[in-house]
């Protein structure tokens, strides 16, 4: 895997130079000219913890939940003073963990982002099935929450019970969701488990839009090294035909593709928090993407809330990019939507993609990958799975090995990638 990816980012950025983070950090973030800026939060509290789960949480505590939420306040304040007028930003979203265990603090948080941010496109939140009750959603539509976004895994109990999920309360999820309002209502999928098929995932596609969701997600499982989780995924031919047959299906009927993964019932249900050109992160474990620059903050919950109280980021690991580097992360990211716009690209960096792909692109087009009209390449359904493919290598090769490495170490001396 490392072979792979080590060779396609030589040959992207025309260095041998690894990606190297190390633990020097900026006390000021240079976000103030920067574009496209989303926000993200990181509640990393749960009441158990899923074994699959590779992001960053903990067993929720009331204690250390709060002491954590204070600090986090801190942060944003910190971050957010550091603009002399309030910065215009596209969304704010909440990730876990699980938010919604903090439901009576969530006014408080959003009320300290907008001291500082406009928001324009709305605000994100993620739910576990047993937390989309009536009073639950109204504290978040009266916060200010516009997006939910729901963890079902799967709807189906043979998948439940290979993930450690309990069953879901459908009626009373579907109630609660009629009761209370949201511009998106997203429900989130695992493809490729063990023995599942076309037809187990469209029952889940079917009961979701049936159940009050207008947006679903439908992830690959991935195998991380340093989770507790003995499932292992289906093989390379078996997950292209799912994620093809998942595709044709949602397509056909005329659902609205709007990521590798997520389908739509209408263009405005969107819910992403990735697909941004620059983005700030708070919380632990939470990422920061600039101009010239990525950190990410600590995932010691104990850590973060120590170095924020000292008066300094909570920063663990930063990255300072090559133009190159900035250039194939920006591609990556950007190609989750499945689309790549040359004019974005060129009012980002100052210079044409042909110009500095040029190659790449003209094979991606010979390998039937893309297509391209009016400046815009568009990913076919083969490209759309290599996609897929290739970010298994990349999230196995990078984010795990960086991930493993930061469970056992708060603040790293360094990791080369």
């Amino acid at each position: 895997m490392s072979a792979i990816t080590n060779l396609t980012r030589t040959w992207l950025t025309h260095s041998v130079k690894p990606f190297l983070f190390t633990n020097e950090y900026d006390q000021v973030l240079p976000y103030e000219d920067c574009e496209n800026l989303g926000l993200y939060i990181h509640i990393p509290f749960c009441e158990s913890i899923c074994n699959f789960c590779p992001y960053c949480k903990t067993l929720y505590s009331e204690k250390l939940c709060n002491r954590y939420l204070d600090a986090l306040l801190e942060e944003i304040h910190r971050v957010g003073c550091q603009t002399a007028e309030k910065k215009t930003v596209t969304s704010l979203y909440f990730g876990g963990g699980t938010p919604a265990l903090v439901v009576d603090r969530i006014r408080e948080i959003i009320e300290a982002v907008r001291e500082h941010f406009i928001i324009t496109e709305g605000i994100g939140l993620e739910l576990h099935p047993d937390n989309v009750r009536v009073p639950v959603l109204q504290m978040l539509q009266a916060a200010g929450v516009t997006k939910i976004s729901i963890g079902i895994q799967s709807f189906q109990e043979k998948f439940q019970q290979i993930l450690g999920r309990k069953p879901v309360e459908l009626d009373v999820m579907a109630a609660a969701l009629q009761a209370v309002s949201f511009e998106t209502v997203s429900m989130d999928f695992i493809f490729a488990l063990p023995g599942q098929n076309f037809a187990d995932l469209r029952t889940d596609i079917d009961t979701a839009f049936a159940n009050g969701a207008n947006h679903i997600a439908i992830y690959p499982f991935i195998d991380f090294t340093f989770t507790r989780s003995p499932v292992r995924a289906l093989p390379k031919k078996q997950k292209r035909k799912l994620l093809d047959d998942i595709t044709r299906y949602c397509l056909d009927q005329g659902y609205v593709r709007n990521s590798i993964w997520t389908f739509a019932k209408e263009e405005k249900a969107g819910y992403s928090s990735m697909t941004r050109d620059n983005f700030l992160g708070f919380g632990c474990s939470a990422t920061t993407l600039l101009k010239e620059q990525f950190k990410i903050n600590t995932f010691s919950v104990e850590a973060y809330c120590e170095r924020v109280q000292s008066g300094k980021l909570p920063t663990s690991l930063t990255i300072r990019f090559t133009r190159r580097q900035r250039m194939v992360y920006y591609l990556f990211w950007t190609a989750y939507s499945t689309r790549v716009d040359a004019v974005d690209f060129e009012r980002f960096f100052g210079v044409p993609l042909k110009r500095m792909y040029g190659t790449a692109l003209l094979l991606a087009r010979a390998f039937r990958f893309v297509t391209y009209q009016d400046g815009i390449y568009r990913m076919t359904l083969k490209g759309a799975f290599y996609y897929h493919y290739y970010e298994n290598f990349y999230t196995l090769a990078y984010i795990d090995k960086m991930w493993g490495i930061m469970r056992r170490e708060d603040f790293p001396e360094q990791i080369r990638l």
